[in-house]
This record gives structure tokens, C-alpha cells and sequence, in this order.
């Protein structure tokens, strides 16, 4: 790769600083080669020979007022506000005109979240600048922590005006649009964008993004492929592309897209996983079988991993070899409401109801607060004949669920089973009142109840 001769001069400044320090000869560089070093040793984190190489500077160059601004940056870096905001007010004076003077300015009353007085300091700097997409980028960014999204969004809009090339401005207005549900508005300001600069793989990607967010997979993929003829090593790009693939049906593309994914780069298990999905959409089970074995392989930290694996040998009724899956997952992660679920929901599969019974009590116990999962517990719980666990089970479930009629007939059958029939009338009035047709729940579910002259009765009562 040819250089240019200012990237020539910069690296040649760069190691002669470097080849200085090590014999501790002192050099003569001028002002702009000394803030070009500095800059760049800020920039990769050595704040060390950052300030090594400033000091030196100053030694060399005591009225550059580019070097004290360099000086400046590097006290905001180190939260020395106060001593920054007097070092700038004496180059004010000096130099009132000098856009960069307000930049910092503006920079520390960020830092003391005064943010609209930093947009108040970077607007006279636009007044003396000639780099108009930068400071527009930092007003942008003020407005953004200000969450004047509408605002940001303009900012962001007028720096690329400036610059086409502004990658994280591109970025940041797309964030913008999304934030404020513009999603449309976005697809036509990335469809004026690529007329203006259509080789930009950032803004194709974008565009694909949009289109799948509005469910237009067909032109997401049309936008994912020109991101990919640009930069054929764009991984984000194909990635998404293999998604909209798969939204689309479209099995066999979707796991090219997701293959070359991993030509790209390392097999990612998201990946692996998806291909795995496709394959056993596509009836190809054994392939699907292989990719979720590799999945898991690759990190046994994905629960989605174990839950593919699982899942595909319940729905083969190859209970054994789900529950075999389930407990490895359960070595690894035992605090997991998804695997304890499927724990439970395998073993009642196979009438171990006390294992089944200690699985939906899990979940419960580690967040799962869905319906089915209460109602699974309980009535496995009535099953081994634990009425009174069970309706204290059901009483916690409707501090979630208040108004659920099959918690209320449960309720009623196991009050009716326990003889209190107080509190089962109560529940079974509720249940009639919430959803009148469920009563046959009680017939399901309690036929020693069902066979009650009272019950029958007291639901025909409610009929009327």
C-alpha cells in the first residue's frame, strides 16, 4: 500500500520520537509534529508518553497555543477541569477567534453536565471553524445527552452534509430515527443519502436493517446484498441478510448466508445455531442434529444451544435423550428457568410426576411466572394428592394472574376435595363470573367434585 508523504513524515516523526527517548538525546521537532505525537499516543492509551512528549514540547515550543490546547485535552482527560478552564481562559484572551478554545470549553461543560451551554460554546465555534462536520457531530452529541433526540437528529443530518464520510454520524442519525420510531423517515433520508455516496456499505447495511425492522425482508436482502458486493467481507451485513432469508422461508439461502458468516470469521454459535434451525426446518434432521451438537460444543454457555438440542428430541418424543440434554444443561447452569421447564415438562412426559413436580417448582423459584408453568405444577401437585401445597401454590399464582379464571375453578375443585366449602363456593362464583363456559374444568379435572349434587347445582344456578 502506497503512503501518502504526510503519513511518510508522520511515521518518521513518530519514530524519531520514539528512537529519542530511548538514547535520551534531545531533538528539535516543530509545534505541529509534537501535537500530531501527542494526539496519537492519547489516542491508543499511552497517556504516559502523551505526557512525556508534551512536556518536552512545551520545553521546545512555551507560546504555541496549538500545544497548550493539546495541554488542555490532556487535563479534561485527567477530570483537572479547573486548572484546564484557566489555562483556556488565558488563551482567550490571547486568541479569541480560535475555534478550538470554545471546542474545549464546550468539552468541560460536558464533562460538568452543563450541556446546553456546551451547545451555546459550540455554536460560536461554528462561527470561526472550517471543519464544520466535526463541531456539528458534537453538538449532535450534547443534544444526544440532553435526549433532544429531534435535535441530535438535525445535527447529525448537517454534519453529513458536510461530510459524506462521517461513518459514526451516519450511524448515530439512523439511532435517532429508530429512537423516535421514524423508522419510514429513515428509509427515505438512507435512500437520498446512498444517492449521494451509493459506494457506502455503512448506509446499504442501515437501509437493510430498516427494511427488516418493517418486516420488508425482500428489500432488506436487496440493500444487504449491494452492503456485501462493496465490502464482501461485511459479517454484519451477511448475517442480517441470512435473517431476512430465513423470515422469508428461504432455508437453503438463509444458511449460505450464515456459512459464509463463518468462512468470515470464527463460528459463532448464534450461527451455528441458526443453521442448525434451518436444517431441521428444511427436514434434514440429522444435519440439524450435527449443528446443535456444534452449537453447544462451541459454547456450552448458550442456553439457546441446549434448548435447540432438547427441544428437537421432544418433538422426535425421544424423551430419554431430551432429558439426557437437559440434565448436561442443568450441570452447567442450574439456576435457569428455561431448562428447569423443559426438566419438568420431559419428566410428566414420562410419569415421573415427583421429578416433573420439583422442575415446575424450579422454574417458579427462578423467575418463571408463566400461566402454564403454574398450572402444570398444580395440577400435578393435586395428582400426587398435596391439595394443601397445591392451593397455596395457586394463591401465589394470583398475585399475578388476579382475574385468571382456570386459577379460580382449580381453587374451587381443591377447597371442594379439602370439604371447605366456604372458601370453594367463593372461588367456583369467580370462576363462573370470569369465563362461565370453563366450568367443565371441574369435570376435567375433579371428578370426584364433578359428581356432587351441590356443584352441579350451584353452576346451574349461575346459568341463569
Amino acid at each position: 500500500m502506497q503512503l501518502s508523504n504526510e503519513e511518510e513524515d508522520y511515521n518518521l516523526s513518530l519514530s524519531k520520537f520514539e528512537s529519542m527517548l530511548k538514547t535520551n538525546k534531545v531533538l528539535f521537532f516543530d509545534s505541529e509534529e509534537f501535537e500530531e505525537i501527542i494526539l496519537h499516543y492519547l489516542d491508543i492509551g499511552k497517556a504516559n508518553l502523551a505526557k512525556k512528549a508534551l512536556k518536552l514540547a512545551l520545553d521546545q515550543h512555551p507560546k504555541s497555543t496549538g500545544l497548550k490546547l493539546v495541554q488542555v485535552e490532556m487535563l479534561v482527560y485527567d477530570d483537572k477541569l479547573d486548572i484546564a478552564e484557566k489555562l483556556l481562559n488565558e488563551l482567550y484572551a490571547i486568541e479569541p477567534n480560535n475555534e478550538e478554545i470554545y471546542i474545549q470549553k464546550a468539552n468541560i461543560c460536558s464533562k460538568r453536565d452543563q450541556h446546553e451551554k456546551a451547545v451555546e460554546l459550540l455554536k460560536i465555534a461554528l462561527q470561526y471553524t472550517d471543519d464544520y462536520a466535526d463541531v456539528y457531530n458534537l453538538i449532535g452529541m450534547e443534544y444526544l445527552f440532553m435526549d433532544n433526540l429531534e435535535l441530535a437528529k438535525d445535527s447529525f443530518i448537517k454534519c453529513l452534509e458536510e461530510d459524506l464520510e462521517d461513518q459514526s454520524a451516519l450511524y448515530n442519525v439512523v439511532y435517532c430515527f429508530e429512537f423516535l420510531d421514524q423508522n419510514q423517515e429513515a428509509i427515505v433520508y438512507l435512500n437520498e443519502y446512498i444517492n449521494r455516496n451509493p459506494y457506502s456499505e455503512i448506509a446499504w447495511h442501515q437501509l437493510g436493517r430498516l427494511h427488516h425492522g418493517v418486516k420488508e425482508y425482500e428489500a432488506a436482502i436487496r440493500a444487504f446484498d449491494y452492503a456485501t458486493l462493496i465490502d464482501d467481507e461485511f459479517l454484519g451485513a451477511f448475517m442480517e441478510k441470512a435473517k431476512a432469508y430465513e423470515r422469508l422461508k428461504k432455508y437453503n439461502e438463509a444458511i449460505e448466508s450464515y456459512n459464509r458468516t463463518i468462512e468470515l470469521d470464527d463460528a459463532t454459535s448464534y450461527a451455528l445455531l441458526r443453521i442448525g434451525k434451518c436444517y431441521e426446518k428444511l427436514g434434514n434432521l440429522a444435519k440439524a442434529i450435527q449443528y446443535y451438537n456444534q452449537t453447544v460444543h462451541e459454547d456450552p454457555l448458550l442456553d439457546k444451544g441446549w434448548i435447540a438440542i432438547t427441544d428437537f428430541h421432544l418433538r422426535q418424543k425421544n424423551y430419554q435423550k431430551a432429558l439426557f440434554f437437559v440434565n448436561k444443561a442443568l450441570a452447567i447452569d442450574n439456576q435457569n428457568r428455561l431448562y428447569w421447564k423443559r426438566y419438568a415438562t420431559i419428566n410428566k412426559q414420562m410419569n415421573f410426576f415427583e421429578e416433573a413436580e420439583f422442575g415446575f417448582r424450579k422454574a417458579v423459584e427462578f423467575g418463571d411466572y408463566a400461566l402454564d408453568t403454574w398450572l402444570y405444577w398444580v395440577d400435578i401437585l393435586q395428582f400426587l394428592g398435596e391439595f394443601e401445597t397445591a392451593i397455596q401454590t395457586l394463591l401465589q399464582a394470583t398475585e399475578y394472574f388476579p382475574e385468571e379464571n382456570e386459577i379460580e375453578y382449580r381453587l374451587a375443585g381443591l377447597y371442594f376435595m379439602i370439604q371447605d366449602n366456604t372458601k370453594a363456593k367463593f372461588h367456583l362464583s369467580n370462576g363462573l363470573r370470569l369465563n362461565f363456559d370453563n366450568y367443565i374444568l371441574i369435570e376435567d379435572l375433579f371428578p370426584v367434585v364433578w359428581t356432587k349434587k351441590t356443584v352441579k347445582n350451584y353452576i346451574e344456578k349461575h346459568r341463569k
